[in-house]
This record gives C-alpha cells, sequence and structure tokens, in this order.
C-alpha cells in the first residue's frame, strides 16, 4: 500500500465547544475499565503487550479515575476478557497472522496463541489495580465490544446510567469498539486520555483518541475530567439541555 500521510486535521474550535456542553452528572454516570490485564498490562507476562512506560501510565491513571468516582459515588464496573480455546486465535485475520508469524504488537513479540485462556495468568486483572469489593466485574467479554454477549448493559440500565467513563485497552480496538457500542445504545461517553493505550502502535492510539472525540464522545485529560465534575456538580441531566 502506497505511503500518502495525512495530519490530522484541526478541529479543536469543534472540540472546544463540545467540551463546554457536557455536563457530567455523577448520579447518572459510572466508570468501567476494559481488559485492564495481566495479558496486556504486566510486560513480563504479557501475551499481547502495551508498551510497558504505557502500562504504568494506564494504571496509575484508571486508579485515579476510580478514586475520582468513589468519591463522588459513582459505580465501578471491570470487564474483562478471557477465550476458551475454541474462540482463541480462530478468526480468520488472526488465523492468517499466527500463520504468517507476524506479531500483532509492533514493540514487542505478541503471542496470541495463548492469550487470556481461561484460569491463566494472563487474563487474571493486573494486581496494581484499585478493584473493591463493591465493584461489578462482568468476564463474560469475547469480543472487541464490551456489551456484546454480554450483561452490561442490563446492569448499566438497572443503575439508572446514561454516562460511562470508559478506561482502559486497547484504545484502538476494546475501547474504540465499545465506544461504538454505547453510541449505538445512546449513552454519552467520555474516554480520559490518561487512561488508555494501545498496544498496536502510538499511531493507532492517537487515532483511536481523535475517532471518538470528533463523532463518537468526549476525550478529557483527567484534570480536565476532576475539573468537570467538580464544576457540574448539582447540574442538571444532560436530557434536559438538549446534549443527547
Amino acid at each position: 500500500m502506497k505511503d500518502e500521510s495525512v495530519g490530522m486535521l484541526d478541529r479543536s474550535d469543534v472540540v472546544n465547544k463540545m467540551n463546554e456542553a457536557l455536563h457530567l452528572i455523577p448520579g447518572k454516570s459510572a466508570v468501567v475499565t476494559i481488559d485492564c490485564q495481566r495479558g496486556n498490562l504486566e510486560p513480563e507476562i504479557a501475551t499481547l503487550p502495551v508498551p510497558a512506560e504505557e502500562c504504568q501510565r494506564v494504571i496509575a491513571g484508571t486508579n485515579r479515575l476510580i478514586s475520582l468516582a468513589r468519591n463522588s459515588n459513582i459505580p465501578i464496573i471491570h470487564v474483562y476478557t478471557v477465550y476458551e480455546d475454541p474462540l482463541l486465535g480462530k478468526h480468520p485475520f488472526e488465523r492468517a497472522m499466527l500463520g504468517a508469524k507476524q506479531s500483532f504488537t509492533p514493540h514487542q513479540q505478541s503471542n496470541f496463541a495463548r492469550h487470556k485462556s481461561p484460569g491463566s495468568r494472563e487474563g487474571e486483572l493486573v494486581p496494581d489495580l484499585d478493584v473493591q469489593q463493591e465493584d461489578y466485574l462482568i468476564d463474560s467479554k469475547r469480543t472487541f465490544d464490551m456489551f456484546y454477549g454480554t450483561q452490561l448493559e442490563g446492569l448499566l440500565r438497572g443503575l439508572d446510567v446514561d454516562t460511562l467513563l470508559i478506561a482502559g485497552c486497547n484504545t484502538n480496538t476494546c475501547v474504540l469498539a465499545s465506544v461504538f457500542g454505547a453510541y449505538s445504545r445512546n449513552y454519552s461517553v467520555v474516554v480520559p486520555s490518561d487512561c488508555v493505550a494501545s498496544a498496536y502502535g502510538q499511531d493507532l492510539h492517537q487515532f483511536g483518541l481523535a475517532n471518538i472525540q470528533r463523532r463518537l464522545g468526549w476525550v478529557f485529560t483527567l484534570d480536565e475530567l476532576e475539573e468537570k465534575l467538580n464544576a457540574d456538580a448539582g447540574s442538571v441531566p444532560l436530557t434536559e439541555i438538549g446534549v443527547r
């Protein structure tokens, strides 16, 4: 394929106006972490490894997001993936990558043939993630989209949530697909950039964030998100101000 590089468009004016339009209501929000597992975020054993420096950034950022949520009584949901043998590496694209002996990850060799099998170390949540007994755990995810085949939507409806604060990996696959899933179900989505990363390259990480920010939802830093939460305390829901 011919390399015809295209620079990122400057849509900052639109982004700034959209950021001003968003109001976050803690009682209508939930934090959802996606695939914060050792198979992604613990470089020594990861089978689809996020770069080591990015792992620490994402874990620290996600724990800060969780702390903000706990302080605002926002529920926390951890959605994660395991692959039973009939599912692991069976997609035609995955079979082709494995057959060609190619790595999904550019910085370190991936080992997708044993990625997150049930009961494996790779399938466990990273030990440094701040998981508490009151958090909700959903381990039925088997595809990129956190909604597909899981009980997540039913849980969110039961919690009366309309806004999701999403963290985890990978920005351009599971995070992006889950944002599409949330958008299709009429949820508002905020992705804190400090809390997501990609094993597939920084270019696809940046693409994923830009795609979300310009069409699907909001991308904030954690500092911006904390400021927004503090400013919007006691505000009216999005449905009452015409954003949704």
